[in-house]
């Protein structure tokens, strides 16, 4: 199945190349019923089928990882393969070794190739002189494997996903675009709530329209606002990797955007709240939230593993 890049052996995970294809919906949809059969099957065996018997996974990391790194690992052990963890200093990607370079050989090496990186020009150089699948397991721009995760906790607890609505509250940042990326797709209304200055760049929001006409999306300054009619709350930390110079100005703006008990009692009885983690508590989520029984945060983690197990069975394992 190809997701990106018009030649089979060289396809890639990214929804920039699944908005410009066309209409993807059933490709997506068809990762999330992978996925949910996998789990099912995992949750009532304890095992899953060896679909990447003898394969291995590069996986290429310039910043630091928990769940990218433990869930793409499991997910290759749970289906019968291999995952070889690739450091910064080993490879020295675009420094020691150039990135045209790197993704040749590791095409002659390996079956498939994640990549956490900083730049997302990264990404598309992987994929252009890759000659295996590559996946953006997060880039400066995009994050695809966590928002299918979360597309997949959000159908589990709501049956459908179309028709929903998902607000987010804090920066638009990489998790906010793929989250609107996704939203488009499957048929959510989106409702994104940040400072002026802090808000999705309207390119990228032309760009998702231009494909689906009738996505229905908003952006607030004000977040009492945006989940007023919210089935899902989502948040994330409001200082990404590389901005930490910026973390007192940024916690000030933000400081209105806290995820609390205040902002949960704006939105619906049986709005469900989400963090892509790692969740700084205290700043852009209270403890009251975060472990409250409006949370599915972490039921929302669990599922990178299983998202992860269904899109390799489909980039390698023949699903």
């Amino acid at each position: 199945m190809t997701l990106g890049n018009s030649a089979p052996e060289r396809r890639k995970f990214d929804f920039i190349d699944v908005l410009s294809a066309a209409k993807s919906t059933g490709k997506l949809n068809h990762l999330l019923t992978v996925a949910l059969r996998l789990k099912e099957r995992y949750r009532a065996t304890g095992r899953n089928e060896p679909l990447a018997a003898g394969k291995t996974l590069a996986m290429i990391f310039e910043k630091p990882s928990l769940r990218t790194r433990v869930s793409f690992e499991v997910a290759m052990q749970h289906l019968g393969g291999a995952a070889l963890y690739i450091s910064p200093a080993e490879i020295g990607l675009g420094t020691r070794e150039s990135v045209p370079d790197a993704a040749r050989v590791l095409s002659g090496f390996c079956d498939a190739l994640m990549a956490r990186t900083f730049a997302h020009a990264t990404i598309e150089q992987l994929a252009q002189y890759s000659s295996r699948p590559v996946i953006n397991g997060l880039s400066d721009h995009s994050h695809p494997c966590q928002a299918m995760a979360d597309m997949m906790t959000v159908q589990e607890h709501f049956g459908a996903l179309r028709h929903l609505t998902l607000a987010y509250v804090g920066d638009g940042n990489n998790v906010a675009r793929s989250l609107m990326q996704a939203c488009a797709v499957f048929g959510l209304k989106f409702r994104l709530a940040a400072p002026e200055g802090y808000h999705l760049n309207p390119a990228d929001v032309q760009a998702v329209r231009q494909v689906y006409a009738d996505f229905d999306f908003a952006a607030e300054t004000d977040p009492r606002a945006a989940v007023r009619s919210a089935d899902v709350i989502y948040t994330d930390t409001w200082v990404s990797m590389g901005q930490e110079d910026e973390k007192a100005a940024r916690q000030a703006r933000f400081a209105s955007y806290q995820v609390n008990g205040d902002l949960l009692a704006a939105a619906p009885a049986h709005a469900k709240v989400m963090h892509c983690l790692p969740a700084y508590r205290g700043a852009e989520i209270t403890d009251e939230v975060m472990d409250g029984p409006r949370s599915i945060v972490f039921e929302q983690a669990e599922n990178r593993l299983h998202f992860q197990k269904g899109l390799l069975a489909v980039q390698i394992g023949g699903q």
